[in-house]
């Protein structure tokens, strides 16, 4: 993305989101505790059926907070191109994830946690909320998708 260009359109926007979630590998995971104590972390990701498929340790606080609270907000990109995404987490230990799930996680990143300690679960984020935006002059109209549904250009 070239931060001086013009403003993309609606249509390029959801276009630019779509091809960052299937290539890019790393995503900034946003979680919180029953205190309300916040949590932030990168993990590796996979785009699957709509939705984002991460894995980490039920053990760690990420891990907790996705499986005990089933919210997430994730990041991609710098304060000059962002994408956010709200969205409802649900978890799986290792013998319950879905297999198509697994295997386009281990293709994406060369590693699968069902292999690895038996701490490690699999998380599906489905988005409720997408945002998307390259500086201020993409800021109006940056909402993308709402209540899980992807908005029409008006």
């Amino acid at each position: 993305m070239t931060i001086t260009g013009p403003v993309r359109d609606f249509e390029q926007r959801r276009r630019d989101v779509l091809a960052r979630l299937e290539s890019e590998s790393d995503i900034w995971v946003a979680t919180a505790g029953p205190d309300g104590v916040p949590c932030l972390v990168a993990l590796w990701f996979v785009w699957h059926d709509d939705c984002l498929w991460l894995a980490t340790r039920f053990t760690n606080p990420t891990g907790r907070n996705l499986r005990d609270g089933g919210r997430a907000r994730l990041a991609l990109g710098d304060t000059r191109d962002v994408v956010l995404v709200d969205g409802e987490a649900e978890s799986y230990p290792l013998d319950a994830v879905p297999e198509s799930a697994a295997r386009a996680f281990e293709a994406k990143t060369g590693w699968d946690p069902r292999q690895d300690a038996g701490s490690y679960g699999f998380f599906r984020v489905r988005p409720l909320e997408v945002q998307a935006w390259c500086e201020v002059k993409e800021l109006p109209r940056r909402h993308l998708m709402r209540d899980g549904v992807w908005l029409e250009e008006s």
